[in-house]
């Protein structure tokens, strides 16, 4: 009697693209040991004036590449925070981008920003602000800056997600500028 093979998959694909995401499906949010009640992260106030970010973008399946970001921020008369941004990306042209943080009260903030294609909702708690918003693509950002305790300088943990895995992280040092 002779064998009839039947056809199966490659599962190669369907096993290694999973496994490969498995790392930066665990990254979760930033650490929760730098949390703290003071000084207490008042966006409007951090972001006005003149602003310097340096920082790392992970895309999965490429190399890191280095960022800086030049921002000026004002408040306007409504109280709306306006934050203007030039972007380098290594290996990429030099962009531009707007936030418009609008303060709700009691830490919460809603706004815009270039990038996103639906609003921005925000939430400062003691020390951190979490911002979160949606992007082109379908994906879903999350972003916690943590005040340091002279409150000059944030860092910047942001974590892109598509279909509930992360593609994408950056860490980002911002620092005010005299």
């Amino acid at each position: 009697m002779k064998q009839r093979m039947i056809p199966v998959p490659r599962l190669t694909t369907f096993v290694a693209v999973p496994l490969a995401l498995l790392p930066c499906a665990c990254a979760g949010g930033p650490s929760t040991a730098s949390i703290a009640a003071q000084p207490a992260f008042v966006a409007e106030r951090f972001f006005a004036g003149r602003l310097d970010g340096t920082g790392v973008l992970k895309i999965a399946f490429r190399a890191p590449v280095r960022t800086h970001v030049a921002s000026v921020g004002r408040v306007a008369p409504d109280r709306t925070l306006i934050l203007d941004q030039h972007i380098e990306q290594q290996g990429k042209p030099p962009r531009d981008r707007q936030w418009r943080i609008v303060p709700l009260g009691h830490g919460r903030y809603t706004g815009t920003l270039t990038d996103a294609s639906g609003p921005v909702m925000g939430e400062a708690v003691g020390n951190r602000l979490h911002l979160a918003f949606r992007m082109r693509g379908g994906m879903m950002v999350d972003q916690w800056l943590t005040l340091s305790p002279d409150a000059r300088v944030a860092q910047n943990r942001l974590i892109v997600r598509k279909l509930g895995m992360t593609v994408a992280t950056l860490g980002e040092t911002i620092r005010i500028l005299p």
